[in-house]
Formats: structure tokens, sequence, C-alpha cells
């Protein structure tokens, strides 16, 4: 019998930090050297200043409730006696059995667009995990 998965949402992980100080940095760094960007999942969803619409429009669309963290703060919440060793960013499903992996930072780098991001999502939530 295949095994069924039981979603309660999607945990998006930016490859950063969180805090103002660092927010500034970032729009810096996007500003004068985006090809050296780290975090392609914030490239992709957020402009200098402000959410893509694209993006924005599908997340408050979706019927998969979406959760946005940077890396420590993923780690404060997300903090396991295991210690979850991911690259990031990441995307996860959070179930019932724990975390797994949606789609991996590898695969995350090669997009290039809102839509391929989108693409990506709706194709791994069709064959979740």
């Amino acid at each position: 019998m295949p095994t069924v998965v039981v979603i309660e949402k999607l945990i998006f992980v930016y490859n950063d930090i969180s805090g103002a100080r660092n927010l500034v940095l970032d729009t810096f760094h996007k500003t004068f050297r985006p090809a050296s960007y780290e975090c392609n999942l914030c490239q992709i969803t957020f402009g200098l200043f402000t959410e893509n619409t694209k993006w924005k429009k599908y997340r408050n669309e979706s019927h998969w409730p979406m959760t946005f963290l940077h890396k420590d703060e993923f780690a404060k919440q997300y903090a396991s006696k295991f210690g979850y060793k991911f690259s990031y960013p990441i995307i996860l499903v959070e179930g019932k059995n724990g975390l797994q992996v949606l789609i991996r930072a590898d695969e995350i780098n090669q997009l290039n667009s809102v839509d391929d991001l989108i693409a990506a999502v709706q194709k791994n939530m069709d064959n979740p995990c």
C-alpha cells in the first residue's frame, strides 16, 4: 500500500539571516553585486524592497499553508536533537512524520524566475516526497 503524505505546510528557508542590519546589507548586495548574492530564493521572491507581485499572488491563492524563515530562524524553531543539516535555500514539507525535502538548494539555485519557482513547487506538490 502506498504511503500517504499528510502535509501540514510548506517551509521556505532562505539562505540568509534575519534582522534589520542584514536587510540593509542584502539590499546593497542585490543592487551592486547581484550575481554573487547567495540566496536565489530571496532573489526570485523579492525585489529590492518588496515581494514579487506574481509570487505574492501565487502564495496568497495557494491552498497550501506556507511559512517563510531565514536560516537562523529555522534553526531556532526547528531545533532537534538530531540536528537538521540542510543546504540553503531549501523548501521543506512539514507533516505528521516531520520534515521532508521538497526542493533542494541545488534545484532552487537553477531556477531563473518566479514562473520557474511556481512550476517547481507545483510539480513537486503533485508528487510530494
